[in-house]
C-alpha cells in the first residue's frame, strides 16, 4: 500500500519527469551490471523517484516507478522499490546531487574486490573527482552501507565510491550525466587494472588535476538552435 501525499505531490510535474526519467535510463544499467543488480533514482525536492526491484530494467512504466520520501517511506508508484533505497535517499540527504546510478559493473566490482580506491590514472577521473574512493563493506540495503558511502564520498571530495566487496555508486546532476560519469568510471577501473598488470600505474598530481579541473569548467557546447 502506498500513500500519495503533499511530498509526492509538490511538483507533479517535475515528479512525473522524473520518473519517465527512471524507465528511459533503467535499461542503460543492462550495460553496466549483471542481471537485475543495478538501480538508479532522480530526486525531485524532498522525493525519490527509483528504480524497483527485481525486475527487468524495460519492463515497467512511469506510474509502476516507486517514489519515497528522503526517509525511506514509499509515497506511490505501483512496484515495490529497490533495496537500496537507504543508500540512495542517504547521499541525497548529505550532498543533494540530482541522480544516482549503482552498478556491479564488473572492472569496478573487481577493484571492490582488491579494496582499491581508484587513483588519478587520466585526467578523465576529474569528471567525479580527485579519486574514487573505497567505502567500507557493510551488507547491501543497510543503514551502515548508506552511512560508509557518503563518508568515502564527503572524506574526498567525490561524487562517486567503490563499494567493498560490492560495486559502484556515482552520483551527478541528472540522470544523463550520471550515466555517463557511471561509464567513465567503469573504463577507468578497466584501465588501471590493465596497467596495473604490467607495473605501477602513474598518477597525476594535484597541481595536474588542478588545471583539468578548471579546463572542465568550459569544456562542452549546446548545438546550435535550428
Amino acid at each position: 500500500m502506498t500513500r500519495e501525499n503533499s511530498d509526492a505531490d509538490a511538483n507533479p510535474d517535475l515528479l512525473r519527469d522524473a520518473r519517465e526519467a527512471v524507465v528511459e535510463y533503467a535499461p542503460a544499467l543492462a550495460e553496466l551490471t549483471p542481471g537485475r543488480t543495478g538501480n538508479l533514482s532522480v530526486r525531485v525536492g524532498d522525493a525519490v523517484a527509483v528504480t524497483p526491484t527485481g525486475v527487468a530494467y524495460d519492463s515497467f512504466d512511469a506510474i509502476d516507478v516507486p517514489v519515497v520520501s528522503l526517509e525511506g517511506e514509499r509515497l506511490a508508484g505501483r512496484m515495490v522499490p529497490s533495496s537500496e533505497v537507504p543508500m540512495h535517499t542517504g547521499i541525497y540527504k548529505h550532498d543533494r546531487p540530482g541522480a544516482i546510478v549503482h552498478t556491479h559493473s564488473p572492472w569496478a566490482t573487481t577493484m571492490a574486490t582488491l579494496h582499491r580506491k581508484l587513483p588519478p590514472v587520466h585526467y578523465m577521473i576529474a569528471a567525479v573527482g580527485r579519486e574514487v574512493p573505497l567505502a567500507d563493506y557493510a551488507p547491501y540495503g543497510t543503514e551502515e552501507l548508506a552511512a560508509n558511502v557518503v563518508a568515502a564520498m564527503a572524506e574526498t571530495d567525490s561524487d562517486a565510491a567503490i563499494l567493498a566487496n560490492h560495486g559502484l555508486v556515482v552520483t551527478g546532476a541528472d540522470l544523463e550525466t550520471a550515466v555517463e560519469n557511471t561509464h567513465h568510471v567503469e573504463d577507468l577501473c578497466r584501465l588501471y587494472l590493465r596497467a596495473s598488470s604490467v607495473g605501477e600505474p602513474h598518477v597525476l598530481t594535484d597541481e595536474q588535476l588542478a588545471a583539468v579541473e578548471e579546463r572542465f569548467e568550459s569544456y562542452g557546447q549546446q548545438p546550435d538552435a535550428k
